[in-house]
């Protein structure tokens, strides 16, 4: 699936790339992956280790850590959906700071309207996490859980003490709720100028693509660009970016990427970059 100018899956890698993560599982369905692994490959070509994980069937968000659980090893990992679209200046620094942490779970809050379609987090006055609900009839906030979930390496031994809901899932807000009794729950609210998109309906997905078209055809630079984000965290050299730059079989598709990712190089050029120093590549990314 493409959403304006890139493939879908290129949101979501791009995500963990601006966390610093460089060893990912993609996990998805026998009838999709193929293709994921078709697009992608294993990787290298942005500086990346990518591996491909089967979940044969609708078994919860927080089955990704028992079926990546030898892949995570023990070790700190990032879950990001693939239906999920995040924007906005200093993403890239809460990132980095979650993807940092050595204990305990941080997720992320956005203030929507219908509360009710999400994972809900209720906070006393001082900010903390009191209670977590998974799409409340009565909302007792309007902060959504947003689909991207830093956790600790204890995230795959409380998976395995989950038991299945009455949907026969492992849910996702039962597994926070474990980092909830411990005091180990973090919560980043992402303020009014960052943008968090969720494509799962037909509507979204069609809102999500205006979005993407109004800011890249305003600024001619691209949002969740791999090959950009991989030359400046160093991973790749300028070579290989002006290699895969004029490779791009989706060059055609929307504004030419070759122009926007040779454009980048050009802005970026004798500049201080923003993105030089990141996460040490402990982390894990799971996409889903």
């Amino acid at each position: 699936m493409t959403l304006f100018s890139k493939p879908m899956v290129y949101y979501s890698l791009s995500l963990l790339m601006l966390s610093g993560v460089r060893e990912i599982a993609l996990i998805s369905t026998p009838e999709a992956l193929p293709a994921f692994e078709t697009l992608l490959g294993d990787g290298s070509q942005w500086g990346l280790q990518i591996e491909y994980a089967i979940q044969e069937n609708p078994g919860g968000l927080a089955q990704a850590f028992l079926i990546g659980r030898d892949f995570i090893g023990g070790k700190p990992c990032c879950l990001t959906l693939g239906d999920n679209i995040f924007f906005g200046q200093g993403l890239s620094m809460l990132l980095q700071q979650a993807a940092a942490k050595d204990v305990g779970a941080t997720v992320f809050g956005y203030w929507v309207h219908d509360p009710e379609r999400y994972g809900v987090a209720e906070c006393n006055q001082q900010g903390k996490v009191i209670s977590l609900e998974e799409k409340p009839s009565r909302p007792k906030s309007n902060y959504a859980i947003t689909g991207l979930y830093f956790f600790d390496g204890q995230v795959s031994d409380f998976a395995e003490e989950l038991k299945p809901s009455p949907r026969g899932e492992l849910e996702i807000t039962d597994l926070m709720n474990q980092y909830l009794e411990r005091g180990q729950l973090e919560l980043r609210r992402l303020g009014r100028g960052m943008a968090w998109l969720d494509t799962g309906t037909h509507d979204s997905l069609m809102e999500a693509g205006s979005f993407v078209e109004t800011i890249e055809k305003r600024q001619g630079l691209k949002i969740c660009c791999p090959e950009e984000i991989a030359w400046r965290n160093h991973w790749i050299d300028e070579d290989a970016l002006r290699a895969l730059a004029e490779a791009d079989a989706f060059a055609d598709i929307g504004l030419s990427r070759r122009d926007a990712l040779i454009g980048a190089a050009a802005l970026a050029a004798g500049a201080a970059d923003p993105h030089a120093t990141l996460a040490d590549g402990r982390q894990n990314g799971v996409a889903v």
